[in-house]
């Protein structure tokens, strides 16, 4: 089991490695560390995607770590780089679910960044831990949407409560807590409609969704998680902000890992947002949706099995 699961995270994180991860590690030899080699380290960190300036506290680190370790060869500095890195990721706590049945979970994102997909992995992802999950098709803007999230769960045995096209997002998210707390569900997933998150009236939309779901149960939603597409690097950092502005977000799931080669963006998303990253998408199966293991993903950019 643990041999799948780390050749899923290195499968999944081919393109990244490949990319610039690649070109950092090979850089590592036996030569002496220089200014050079401080400033071709920035440049690659910055086209790795973690963000001006997580690399500038990253690299000031290590240059501190490098003086009190009394480091010289450039090769000494990979497992320095690898141990810094794992510590800009926090492992993400349990979501605060625990007790509360259903627990509601509000999927949030823009456009195009996999949400409705992810709404169907991560149902059964918790159909497998022995949760009774019910899909709420709340994205009514998107008539496919409401299709596609049905027969993902016609695919997985999940039933779905849905709405016509167009017709209030509200009063499907509502309607599908109500229907959780009837049938004795443990969780209900609600599939938001992707928004751009620079159009206000849509941000209006979604904090209404948020506050209808609160009606239907006091204190939901329990968690809101934001979907970035790992493909669109840096720019994901500004659709996350706009997001935690309208509502709260408690954590993110990185989707579609394995099509990119930004996979540095991770880093900056902990760093300068201070969200934990709960679930990757490694893949287009419905279990390549896994919990996020920074130890996994920091081993598997850099090649570094410890």
């Amino acid at each position: 089991m643990a041999d799948n699961i780390f050749s899923k995270w290195k499968e999944g994180l081919e393109r990244t490695r490949k990319s610039t991860f690649g070109r950092i590690a090979t850089m590592f030899g036996a030569t002496e560390i220089k200014a050079d080699t401080w400033d071709e380290l920035e440049e690659l960190l910055i086209q790795a995607d973690l963000g001006v300036e997580t690399t500038m506290r990253l690299v000031k680190k290590l240059k501190t770590q490098t003086s009190e370790l009394g480091l010289t060869k450039s090769s000494e500095l990979q497992q320095v780089l690898h141990d810094e890195l794992l510590s800009l990721l926090k492992v993400p706590e349990q979501l605060p679910l625990d007790g509360i049945s259903p627990a509601v979970i509000l999927l949030v994102g823009v456009n195009g960044s996999g949400k409705t997909t992810t709404a169907a992995k991560l149902g059964k992802l918790y159909t497998q831990q022995g949760k009774k999950v019910l899909l709420g098709a709340a994205d009514t803007f998107r008539a496919a949407a409401i299709d596609q999230l049905q027969v993902w769960a016609d695919r997985l045995g999940l039933q779905v409560v849905a709405g016509q096209p167009e017709s209030d997002s509200g009063a499907v998210a509502y309607d599908a807590v109500q229907a959780a707390i009837a049938r004795k569900f443990d969780i209900v997933l609600i599939d938001t409609a992707g928004r751009l998150h620079t159009r206000y009236n849509l941000m209006e939309e979604l904090k209404k969704v948020h506050r209808v779901v609160g009606k239907a149960m006091p204190g939901a939603p329990h968690a809101v998680l934001l979907v970035l597409d790992a493909t669109t690097g840096q720019n994901a950092l500004h659709q996350a902000k706009a997001f935690q502005e309208a509502v709260h977000v408690n954590g993110v799931i990185l989707s579609k890992l394995d099509s990119s080669a930004r996979g540095g963006m991770a880093f900056a998303i902990q760093q300068e947002l201070d969200l934990p990253i709960y679930f990757a998408g490694l893949g287009e199966k419905p279990e390549d949706l896994t919990p996020f293991d920074p130890e996994a993903f920091v081993n598997n950019i850099l090649l570094n099995q410890n």
